[in-house]
């Protein structure tokens, strides 16, 4: 049964309000390429106060994004709410207490991906859905039947499967959990970390050496969490591969070492992440994954 509490689905007319929670705004180009697309869907776009502040390495101090997100939050004609980019700096905000009220009392989409996984998790512990997609600067970078998809589901309607390579493991359902990798793993053991049993989880990194993938899963395989889960989806793991002359497995075979043993449904190369194509998932919707087959089927909408 799906216990997750939806937001109000859009429709065109709707204000949808741009925040920086992250790291500092860097691309002008794609920032324009973006709000033109939602614009052409018919929706209004609204940039918070803030968000082209820079502090180091944060779009802003600590106050003056919370701050943001807190009028977005309350702004009763904003309906959406879309991050500029990831980087990083969202678990920051959540020392503030009153965000996490907030989020509960006006529950609307937040949409994004990479270190928005952040507020995404955040958002399923207390379980309100959300999307994990693309933010304001990378949608223009998705090939067009990806923004379709993403603006039919954002109005409500069903999604298609998703195909992948499987892996085996038989069929199973669960609660869909995307995340990145590496920034889930920074939320394991805090108040933003969700229940992981009986999720299907959906992972994704950038970046990253496969030495150092493999340290996190098997961070994971030690904590028992993938003793609660019912699947595993891989997207894209862009950039994981090393460059040292040391020798070295290729992340995939560190994928398979580490995640294959677990009699689970497994499905990778699913199109999502921060590869070529970001496939929006909405975290907290009933799944159903084939390992067999490689099908990820969205059973509610």
């Amino acid at each position: 049964m799906d216990l997750f509490q939806t937001p109000s689905f859009l429709k065109p007319g709707d204000t949808v309000q741009i925040i920086a929670p992250s790291g500092p705004f860097i691309e002008l180009s794609n920032l324009e390429k973006g709000i033109e697309i939602w614009h052409s869907k018919g929706y209004n776009m609204v940039l918070s106060k803030n968000w082209n502040a820079c502090h180091g390495y944060l779009a802003g101090t600590d106050n003056q994004r919370i701050s943001d997100l807190l009028e977005a939050l309350q702004n009763p004609k904003c309906k959406a709410i879309i991050p500029l980019r990831g980087g990083y700096g969202s678990i920051r905000l959540f020392e503030q207490k009153q965000l996490s009220i907030l989020l509960t009392k006006y529950p609307k989409w937040i949409i994004g991906f990479s270190d928005i996984t952040v507020l995404l998790w955040k958002l399923a512990s207390i379980k309100i859905r959300s999307i994990h997609g693309p933010v304001l600067t990378t949608l223009c970078d998705e090939p067009n039947w990806s923004i379709e998809r993403f603006f039919s589901y954002i109005q409500g309607f069903k999604l298609p499967s998703l195909k992948g390579e499987g892996w085996g493991g038989g069929i199973n359902q669960g609660i869909l959990l995307p995340a990145n990798l590496t920034v889930a793993t920074h939320l394991l053991g805090t108040p933003l970390q969700p229940s992981l049993k009986g999720t299907i989880l959906a992972l994704e990194d950038i970046g990253e050496d496969p030495y150092k993938i493999d340290r996190i899963l098997t961070q994971w395989r030690l904590m028992g969490i993938f003793h609660k889960v019912h699947g595993i989806v891989l997207g894209s793991f862009n950039q994981c591969n090393t460059f040292s002359k040391n020798p070295s497995w290729t992340v995939e075979e560190v994928l398979r070492d580490r995640l294959s043993d677990l009699n689970i449904p497994i499905i990778s190369n699913l199109p999502f992440g921060h590869g070529k194509v970001n496939a929006i998932l909405p975290v907290g919707i009933n799944v159903i994954i084939n390992g067999d087959q490689g099908y990820l089927d969205f059973i509610t909408h």
